[in-house]
């Protein structure tokens, strides 16, 4: 019997030693007893890391729709699949049960066909957070084409980059989308970036915001007509276990994306095993994970996960602070939510509101609060326990990446004592290694490397798309036989894991390595301080230096800015030395985050370099009008000599 529901630590600890001895037969026991075959592997594992090469339950067959839907129909009919919320909160909220689901995604898997597109053909859905954007992706693993979802905040020269990478027959649209009091013509940037794409040859367009909108004859279709005609009849297509599903960009430190490649099998098993206790779902809970289905959050823990275990998952279209910065807590509470899953970002922001709009809500039916995106720092994780999980409900600071697939490092929940800032043990199967400069792994406890995972686990990423030297060069080059996540972590004396962000964050000032994340961590531990983003500089004596940015909290705004400077030199010298202390100290409004909550280092290092001739593309940020700002404030502090 396979151990698919870990409940408490020796079991974890148990179950962990058994998927490290012996991978193959503890992966093996995980597929066969809870998903559906259409024919079963002849070998659970063939890998090589120096090519790279990766392949999982080679030679089985399966479709991930039969496991996310079809085989929930003879149980759960009638449970919500999938509970949407609308960005107004006048407007009545969608429950879609598994059986109407079927019938949806099989329609749209008809009017896919009925507009050419096939097995292995590639297809761009850039649609806000309505059901369509659920649908149309499982309506593209039905029939065996590849989804590839660009989040509808990107620009239209973004969306032409990710098109014409992957070479997208189609794109599917909605004439709009809602963003708080906003609304954004998603129509008028697929017709920009269009102009640049000449392969795309439909484009299928949801109706959202009623706005009018330019059809193209010929090219352009109004979604609606088209499934209104379609049969609610599709049989699902046979894939093999490492056929492509779906490819996903992430954005490079430098230059062009990377259209990461995920496959069917693996990743399926991955993500809904991950799910199942990372969260602990059981029967009849409401799950929400707020991120945007146009990130690999979103794919693995809104979609995937959740409906293999036959799930009831939040879709939200909306932001945190419309109408006000309740509506996460609003939404808790009107729909019973168990688990919550948020990122470090949204949270400091809505603890900077106070608490007014937190307790004037039930949040009792809370079990499990999850983090992603970025480790989150020791204030904002207290705010979060004591406030909205009252301390009964753990959080799971959980750290993964678009490449890895699923969750690989975090607590499981009323199992592992969490500790703050930490994501603590590697989930079952996941063997992490830290690695030192000279390639040499670095055993024991309290000890920081370089993050590395030296045995392949079923949802990591196959290729990059049309580039897998780039693939091989990027993960596998740097550590032999391993591969590289690209961050720095620690572990500290019981074995836990605390990523201590990127590898380039590593600053080397006057020949020591300085990680960035410990410093900001111990500057956003003063009162004044809402967050920091701290980034090296040319110096003539260090070689480097440290130049911080940093946002205050409304207390902080009207206090001397000199004083600010000095005490938080003065905590970074307590917490951590004086060597960390930092050269520059800038206060801002804000700073230039991706739409998934990371902040972009890189533009605030090219400031802090005085080089702001090629900022790159900034329409991909969640804030492009920060940057401007940012710059002008540097050239004020400047001209006062900080």
């Amino acid at each position: 019997m396979s151990n698919y529901h870990i409940k408490h630590l020796e079991e974890y600890y148990q179950v962990y030693r058994k998927s490290v001895r012996n991978p193959e037969v503890f992966w093996e026991e995980i597929a066969e007893e809870h998903f559906i075959w259409r024919k079963k592997w002849d070998n659970v594992l063939h890998w090589d890391f120096t090519k790279p090469e990766v392949k999982w339950f080679e030679g089985a067959q399966l479709n991930i729709t039969e496991n996310c839907i079809d085989r929930h129909l003879t149980t759960r009919a009638n449970k919500t699949a999938i509970l949407f919320e609308p960005n107004n909160p006048e407007e009545a909220a969608q429950h879609i049960t598994y059986k109407q689901l079927h019938e949806r995604v099989n329609q749209f898997a008809n009017v896919l066909k009925d507009q050419g597109i096939t097995k292995g053909d590639r297809v761009c859905i850039y649609l806000p957070m309505i059901p369509e954007l659920a649908i149309s992706v499982l309506a593209c693993a039905r029939i065996g084409a590849i989804h590839s979802v660009v989040f509808a905040g990107f620009s239209a020269t973004a969306l032409a980059t990710r098109i014409n990478d992957s070479d997208c027959k189609m794109v599917i649209t909605s004439d709009g989308s809602y963003r708080g009091a906003k609304t954004i013509d998603l129509k008028g940037i697929v017709d920009e970036a269009l102009n640049d794409c000449p392969d795309v040859n439909s484009v299928l367009v949801a109706k959202r915001i009623n706005s009018d909108i330019n059809m193209t004859d010929g090219r352009d279709h109004w979604l609606q007509p088209l499934l209104d005609k379609a049969s609610t009849d599709c049989n699902a297509e046979t894939m093999n276990a490492e056929d492509p599903l779906f490819i996903l960009y992430t954005s490079g430190s430098t230059g062009q994306p990377k259209g990461m490649v995920h496959t069917t099998a693996g990743y399926m098993v991955y993500s809904a095993y991950t799910f199942k206790n990372v969260f602990q779902y059981r029967e009849d809970e409401v799950y929400w994970c707020t991120a945007d289905i146009g990130w690999i959050t979103g794919h693995s823990y809104i979609v995937y996960g959740p409906l293999a275990n036959g799930a009831t998952t939040v879709m939200f279209e909306g932001v945190p602070s419309y109408p006000n910065f309740g509506r996460f807590w609003d939404i808790v509470e009107k729909h019973k939510i168990n688990q919550f899953y948020t990122a470090p970002t949204a949270i400091r922001a809505l603890a900077k509101e106070g608490l007014e709009h937190v307790e004037s809500c039930d949040l009792s039916s809370l079990k499990v609060l999850g983090t992603v995106g970025e480790p989150i720092n020791e204030e904002a994780w207290h705010w979060y326990n004591d406030n909205i999980g009252k301390k009964k409900s753990p959080i799971v600071d959980t750290w993964w990446q678009t490449e890895t697939g699923g969750i690989m490092i975090t607590p499981i929940p009323f199992a592992t004592p969490t500790k703050p800032t930490y994501a603590t043990l590697p989930f079952i199967g996941i063997q992490p290694a830290l690695m030192d400069e000279n390639g040499k792994e670095i055993h024991g406890n309290q000890v920081d490397g370089r993050l590395c995972i030296k045995f392949p686990w079923p949802s990591m990423a196959r290729t990059i798309w049309g580039n897998h030297q780039r693939y091989k060069d990027t993960y596998f080059s740097a550590f032999e036989n391993m591969y590289f996540t690209g961050d720095g972590a620690l572990r500290d004396e019981v074995g836990y894991y605390r990523i201590t962000g990127r590898v380039d964050d590593v600053i080397i000032v006057s020949g020591h390595n300085l990680g960035t994340a410990p410093i900001e961590d111990a500057v956003n531990e003063h009162p004044a301080v809402a967050e920091s983003a701290i980034v090296g500089f040319p110096h003539d004596v260090k070689g480097n230096a440290l130049y911080g940015y940093v946002i205050l909290k409304d207390t902080g705004e009207s206090r001397d800015q000199n004083n600010l400077r000095k005490e938080i030199n003065q905590i970074i010298t307590e917490h951590i030395g004086p060597i960390a202390k930092l050269d520059k100290i800038q206060f801002t409004q804000g700073l230039p985050k991706t739409r998934s909550g990371k902040i972009m280092r890189r533009i605030l290092r090219k400031i802090a370099h005085n080089d702001t001739s090629n900022l790159g593309d900034i329409s991909t940020l969640l804030n492009p009008e920060v940057v401007q700002s940012i710059i002008d404030d540097a050239n004020d502090a400047k001209k006062t000599n900080w």
